[in-house]
């Protein structure tokens, strides 16, 4: 399965759950990170939420942010939005007839009643991002885990 996390700038919530995931699904999926904006292209995750994931044993050093295109949904199987906003901006990019599932990441952890995923980069809750981003993730390992 190639999974892919969009956000904003792809600098805090999207490289996050791009590490945490693989931290859970290992090697088992192909798995990327991108944002709706070219604000950061080229650029690592924000400083601070490199440090709080640090602290978690996930290094999103290695990743640099990337803009998500029409052509991602030619590449991947899936493409997880972190808010209705990323949600509504790659859905007007989708190529006509494309069936690419396209999914909330909050639709992976639905006990938490959380509908989005708070963007760290201005509320700087960097801790209480990765908690739900670790919900989230574990819930959508066990559901690719279902489908195989």
């Amino acid at each position: 399965m190639r999974v892919l996390f969009v956000c904003l700038g792809n600098i805090c919530r999207s490289p996050a759950a791009e590490g945490v995931f693989r931290s859970v699904a290992g090697d088992a999926h192909h798995i990327d990170s991108a944002g709706t904006s070219d604000w950061h292209v080229g650029d690592p995750p924000y400083g601070p939420m490199q440090a709080a994931a640090r602290a978690r044993g996930v290094d999103l050093s290695p990743l640099r942010a990337r803009q998500f295109t029409a052509a991602d949904f030619d590449i991947f199987d899936l493409v997880i939005a972190m808010d209705a906003e990323n949600l509504s901006n790659m859905e007007r990019l989708r190529p006509p007839g494309n069936a690419t599932e396209l999914h909330l990441f909050t639709d992976y952890a639905p006990d938490t009643g959380a509908n989005h995923v708070p963007d760290p980069y201005y509320t700087r809750d960097f801790d209480g991002a990765l908690d739900l981003i670790e919900t989230c993730a574990t819930g959508l390992a066990h559901a690719l885990k279902d489908r195989a």
